[in-house]
């Protein structure tokens, strides 16, 4: 049984739909990301589960037990916020000792966990220092230190890395997950960065516009997206809405305009009913020449539109004659505008989604 359930939930300010039905559970030591743009309820949903927003209608049960109306100041979770809101004029050890001094816990108790946080987050020795003396990524640490001190049932944390730089946030999603799995804390973490959630996470929910969209691990979503949204999200920029499709055996034929798609079953672990193919731009591949003529399905004539370089590859916009596509390429040589190639697209990197 889930650890936690949001059951039918629906918030909304004023007359504004946020969250609408909305269900979601998480197993007990799993870190679930909530992922998605803005403004499609994924702060709601954490801040909902928090205590901080009541929903209109639907429950939130955690342990077995109804914590729907049970205050914020009575759950036991701890939270993360995107700005560290850490006190100027306290220490680091007394701005994380601070939540145990409002429960009462003792001098030596308290210098006990700070002391043991700190080396949780590898911040040992900087209790004596102010917030204004560290860096953002030693504020994120503390910030974590503080949630996890009050050794909390649920850490919600929302959008922690995104006031850091680019190489901080991949140093300290590797950290959160490190501190996460060693601890074994169930954590909610909410972010728009999909690359983000994919690398830490143990599942990843797609929100979009107050729901669920798709609601697995990583190497799915990123794989096997089932909605055109969620493959949009996560870098699928290849989209063709097929005419017809056939069965044949352990492949599934496709028509558009003429041209024969070709996807194998056994690499796709959706339910192959949809009619929309996408394929990501690093999954084409361009060909100088006509393949042979095992390969002639799957293969489109385009021309080169534009070219641009992205330092690690270079991005191709190829005109084919039923539409344009994206595709990503290591070369030394680029194509160059105007010439004329092959468009492939291998049968198992096809995708269809509904």
């Amino acid at each position: 049984m889930a650890l936690f359930a949001l059951q039918d939930i629906s918030v909304a300010y004023k007359k504004q739909s946020i969250l609408k039905d909305f269900n979601l559970e998480i197993e007990k030591g799993e870190l679930v990301s909530l992922l998605g743009p803005s403004g499609c309820g994924k702060t709601t949903t954490l801040r909902l589960i928090a205590g901080f927003l009541k929903a209109k209608k639907g429950k939130f049960i955690f342990n077995d037990r109804d914590y729907t109306k049970i205050p914020v100041n009575k759950r036991n979770f701890g939270f993360v916020f995107q700005n560290y809101v850490l006190f100027p004029h306290l220490t680091i050890f007394n701005n994380i000792a601070f939540g145990l001094r409002l429960r009462k816990v003792s001098q030596m108790e308290i210098e006990k966990r700070v002391m043991d946080v700190l080396e949780t987050v590898k911040m040992t020795g900087f209790g004596s220092r102010y917030p204004q003396e560290l860096s953002g990524g030693q504020k994120q640490r503390i910030a974590i230190a503080r949630a996890l001190v009050t050794e909390p049932d649920i850490l919600l944390m929302d959008e922690p890395l995104s006031n850091l730089d680019a190489n901080l946030r991949v140093n300290m999603r590797t950290e959160i997950r490190r501190i996460q799995q060693k601890l074994g804390i169930t954590t909610v973490y909410v972010s728009h960065d999909q690359e983000e959630c994919l690398a830490i996470s143990d599942q990843v929910a797609i929100m979009n516009q107050g729901g669920i969209e798709q609601c697995c691990n990583p190497a799915t979503i990123y794989k096997h997206p089932q909605t055109k949204f969620v493959a949009d999200f996560i870098g699928y920029r290849n989209f063709i809405g097929f005419d017809e499709r056939k069965n044949d055996g352990e492949y599934l034929v496709l028509i558009k305009s003429g041209y024969a798609f070709v996807i194998q079953k056994n690499a796709h672990k959706n339910d192959l009913t949809g009619k929309t193919g996408t394929i990501r731009p690093d999954d084409l591949i361009i060909m100088a020449k006509r393949p042979s003529e095992s390969m002639l399905q799957n293969c489109l004539p385009g021309r080169i539109k534009l070219c641009t370089y992205l330092g690690r590859n270079y991005q191709f916009d190829v005109e084919t004659p039923i539409g344009d596509f994206i595709v990503n390429q290591e070369m030394n040589d680029p194509y160059h505008v105007g010439q004329d190639i092959i468009l492939v697209f291998p049968k198992d990197k096809l995708v269809l989604v509904d």
